[in-house]
């Protein structure tokens, strides 16, 4: 006659030990949600990416007034055009600084409305003409078509350019025909005393350093708006590669789902029909009416458990987390859990060395149910009539050991591609939850006879 079914409360459901874990799919929604809010701001990030750039170009004119700025005025004849040449540069100065401060709030305008530029293009301009195109102070005109290429598409950073380029050329002639700069009067060059030969009338006047000046604008446009189409390809390579972690993330919570979900059948619902069907058909067997009544009894405690283990799965399945959770009972110890999943395994002890630690439940609950795996395979496949459980504690961890007097295993080992084919899912349970707690699992035969030893180790830490 078949062994009756253990009464509900032998075994814990591993459903209602552990709410948190039922709702593991709505948690990895959230991260795969998270992953993909990332990649639909990548955009905002390239924005501000490229906002700090635009402020880095103001500090790079600031530097270059403030260096250029004792050349500038040391050129200037005496009188008026110096205090106007000074007057030129602290406007320009403290203009550039207050962008500079101001850039949180202006740089979003500036990308929205790329006429403001004109206003950087004028600001620059009276200091060109004022200080004139001597380098370093020069290089200042670069600072307008580098922030529409930074800032603003080709059509806006091809104007910008050229408007500079345009700007900056007038300047240079103007410097050139009056002989201002660095550079020598268009009319040509003194011959030396000292040189040997006279100078040809074909030869080449030397070139002013400024005198690259407009071209050089237009090599900043190009330079701003590459850096602009790097920073577009980096952002679209990070929108993508967000894009497949999202899609990789949503693939293994659903297969991390799956696989909880085919633990927790597996552990409950699947045991307790398991045990329907053994009282069953027992009952279809018995003649006696006591025995009758107890089987059917048995038969009727399965059912309800079963129907109570489906309905608590598919409630924590559609919890949104809106709803307070039920308050329930704390669960038991480690050791008290094993004692009572040993009482209701005839030829099951439990032995303990040394005083056990308290377990978090969530970790006594993966215990508990490989501990109830291990006694259900001696029972059902090895034919095993004593189990013995022995919990060990140690300063670093605790091993819990089930050793059983069965048949042992096959040759070679456990199969695990065979046990799936052919259904049995216990063992790939067991390891499932070693590892998901970060223990080690180890199934082997018995070294002093037949039977087959279960060895789990979990290490908690130093005291």
């Amino acid at each position: 006659m078949p062994r009756p079914l253990d009464p509900p409360d032998a075994v814990a459901s591993p459903l209602r030990a552990n709410g948190r874990r039922a709702k593991a799919l709505r948690v990895n929604g959230l991260r795969v949600n998270g992953l993909r809010a990332n990649a639909l701001r990548a955009n905002g990030l390239r924005a501000n990416a490229l906002r700090a750039l635009g402020r880095r170009v103001l500090v790079l004119r600031l530097a270059l007034i403030a260096v250029g700025a004792p050349a500038a005025l040391e050129g200037a004849p005496p009188g008026g055009p110096t205090y106007l040449t000074a007057g030129a540069l602290l406007l320009t100065l403290a203009l550039s600084y207050a962008a500079f401060r101001a850039w949180e709030h202006l740089g979003p305008l500036v990308v929205r409305h790329r006429a403001l530029l004109a206003a950087d293009l004028a600001l620059v301009t009276p200091l060109l003409v004022i200080a004139g195109p001597a380098l370093p102070l020069g290089l200042v005109c670069l600072c307008t078509p580098l922030l529409a290429g930074l800032l603003h598409d080709r059509r806006a950073v091809a104007g910008y350019a050229v408007a500079q380029a345009a700007v900056v050329a007038a300047v240079t002639l103007v410097a050139a025909a009056t002989g201002a700069g660095d550079g020598p009067p268009a009319a040509g060059l003194p011959v030396p005393s000292w040189a040997p030969l006279p100078v040809p009338s074909w030869a080449p006047l030397p070139v002013p350093s400024w005198a690259p000046l407009p071209a050089l604008c237009l090599l900043a446009g190009v330079a701003g708006a590459c850096l602009r189409g790097l920073l577009t390809r980096f952002d679209e390579a990070c929108r993508a590669g967000a894009e497949a972690a999202a899609r990789l993330a949503a693939t293994q919570a659903a297969r991390a789902e799956r696989d909880r979900l085919a633990r927790e059948m597996h552990d409950s619902v699947s045991k307790t029909l398991h045990g329907l069907a053994l009282a069953a058909d027992a009952l279809s067997r018995t003649a006696d009416p006591a025995a009758v009544h107890r089987q059917a009894q048995a038969v009727a405690d399965a059912a309800r458990r079963a129907a109570a283990e489906s309905r608590h799965l598919l409630t924590e399945l559609r919890d949104d987390g809106s709803a307070p959770a039920a308050p329930t009972a704390p669960p038991a110890p480690l050791v008290a859990q094993l004692r009572s999943l040993a009482a209701h395994h005839p030829g099951a002890a439990l032995r303990t060395t040394g005083p056990v630690p308290p377990v978090p439940a969530a970790l006594t609950r993966d215990l508990v149910a490989v501990a109830a795996e291990a006694l259900e395979n001696a029972r059902r496949h090895a034919a095993a009539t004593r189990v013995d459980i022995t919990a060990a504690a140690s300063p670093t961890g605790l091993r819990l050991t089930i050793t059983d007097d069965g048949r042992g295993l096959p040759p070679g080992g456990p199969d695990p591609t065979h046990l799936r084919a052919t259904g049995h899912f216990g063992l790939l349970g067991m390891s499932e939850r070693a590892a998901a707690i970060g223990a080690h699992l180890a199934i082997g035969p018995l070294a002093t006879g037949p039977g087959t030893q279960v060895r789990l180790d979990i290490p908690l830490g130093s005291p």
